[in-house]
């Protein structure tokens, strides 16, 4: 008997997200630099977009609403956000920016390499293989690909033997900078070698580069001595002279430009309050021209499909940047008023604070505040921070009142900055240091901050002198 199949249905409720809506969260999500750039692009190919000249749009609404919190936002008219389509910057009097433009572009190092590559006289083989190797350097300056797998890339008949790649690899190493195309640290020490004079001191040296590097790391000075059966005082010298070579030879010709931050929102004390205003660089000045909205409105015919399209975008875009900078301030406005000790006081003053409490203040969702504070940074008396910052969970002290992690890791940099350099102390002695001012903090807490705070541990912080 054939089984029976049992067919039914239900109803289920699922929140589905519109296709506008989730483009408005990735916009929120943006850094500031990144949807300037966005709604510039935009300002080019949308014809009923325009560079505001006015006091309307997004600055308007940021100024209604600053007026309704009690912060203010003063926008200076004299810097206006340009689009793509502004007019060039107009020539200094003096040409400081004729000067500017004749600056020679920087090498990179592989170019610095390539260039030295072309002035030997070698076989176009030769030259292919070390070639592929240069281009194969990381920014270090650092080998990480194996030579089998360059000499498949080189694609040669005969194919590339590994004695022809190691000699490819040993003149990629003879080149400048010293220590270029090494495949570990050790390995790129040991190729700066030479540069060391004092024969006793280079045997040393390559002693302790090949067979004791941790120990150089460590800075174990005494058990240097020992394994090397020679004086504190001669391996301290020795370990002076290796850290002034170069462990990342790669980086002097590094071309990437440093990141920079542009704070999205600034902090003011007036008259004993503090004030929080919307950066004016930050916001784009771009208003919806109602003139060519009437007019294609007026004369619209069939076939207009794409002067639609690029209407509708136009007021997505002028919402979507009221909207934007508005949230921006309203969260950073809640932030400052429940961390205005800090900005009188510094990071101890930090109190904990999560991402519910400024959502349900400002009314929004917890995901809203946390889209809102990625990539956004404030700039504050004690300088500029990402507003992510200012939220830390709770750690409870013996008396039962809250900490901030943010408080706690001021304290342990005060700590560590006020230690004794040939006795600094262990992440065990400053947990139990404050332990002793009532702060119950695990030593692998301490350890995750100092590791935040970028401080080495204590055996590299052990000074010999």
């Amino acid at each position: 008997m054939a089984p029976m199949m049992d067919l039914h249905s239900a109803q289920k409720q699922q929140q589905a997200i519109s296709p506008r809506l989730q483009h408005a969260v990735r916009l929120l999500q943006m850094s500031s630099l990144d949807f300037a750039a966005l709604v510039q692009e935009q300002l080019g190919r949308n014809p009923f977009l325009e560079v505001e000249d006015g006091d309307g749009g997004p600055a308007g609404q940021a100024d209604a609403e600053a007026a309704d919190s009690g912060f203010d936002i003063p926008f200076d008219e004299r810097e206006p956000w340009r689009g793509e389509g502004s007019a060039a910057p107009r020539r200094a009097e003096d040409e400081e920016l004729a000067a500017l433009e004749r600056m020679p572009e920087p090498t990179s190092l592989k170019m610095h390499l390539q260039g030295q590559l072309n002035v030997l006289s070698l076989p176009a083989r030769d030259l292919l293989l070390a070639s592929i190797i240069v281009e194969s350097l990381d920014a270090d300056g650092y080998l990480r690909s194996p030579l089998p797998e360059l000499a498949e890339v080189a694609e040669l008949l005969p194919p590339a033997d590994p004695a022809e790649m190691q000699i490819a690899l040993k003149r990629v190493q003879a080149l400048d900078p010293a220590g270029v195309g090494a495949r570990s640290v050790a390995e790129c020490l040991e190729l700066q070698l030479p540069a060391i004079d004092c024969p006793l001191t280079r045997e040393l040296a390559g002693l302790i580069v090949t067979q004791h590097l941790p120990m150089l790391a460590a800075r174990d000075v005494m058990g240097l001595a020992h394994a090397l059966r020679a004086t504190p005082a001669r391996i301290e010298a020795v370990c002076r002279r290796l850290r002034r070579l170069d462990p990342h030879p790669g980086w002097r010709y590094e071309t990437a430009q440093p990141p920079y931050v542009l704070p999205d929102v600034l902090t003011r004390r007036v008259r004993g309050q503090w004030r929080v205003l919307l950066n004016p660089a930050v916001v784009p000045r771009v208003r919806f021209n109602q003139v060519y909205a009437e007019l294609f409105q007026r004369h619209r015919a069939r076939g207009d499909g794409e002067m639609a399209s690029h209407l509708q975008e136009a007021r997505w875009t002028v919402r979507n940047v009221e909207q934007r900078f508005a949230t921006i301030l309203d969260v950073a406005a809640a932030i400052v008023r429940r961390q205005r000790h800090f900005l009188e006081f510094g990071a101890m003053a930090m109190k904990p604070l999560a991402l519910r409490e400024i959502a349900d203040e400002v009314g929004v969702h917890e995901s809203t505040v946390s889209r809102v504070t990625n990539n956004k940074y404030m700039a504050t008396p004690a300088g500029v921070y990402e507003l992510k910052y200012f939220f830390s969970r709770p750690l409870l002290s013996r008396n039962g009142s809250a900490c901030s992690g943010t408080a706690i890791r001021g304290l342990i940099k005060d700590l560590i900055e006020a230690e004794v350099p040939q006795a600094p102390l262990s992440d065990a002695e400053i947990a139990r240091q404050l332990g002793q001012q009532g702060l119950m903090v695990a030593r692998r807490t301490v350890t995750k901050y100092r590791q935040m705070l970028r401080i080495e541990a204590v055996e590299r912080r052990r000074s010999h002198a």
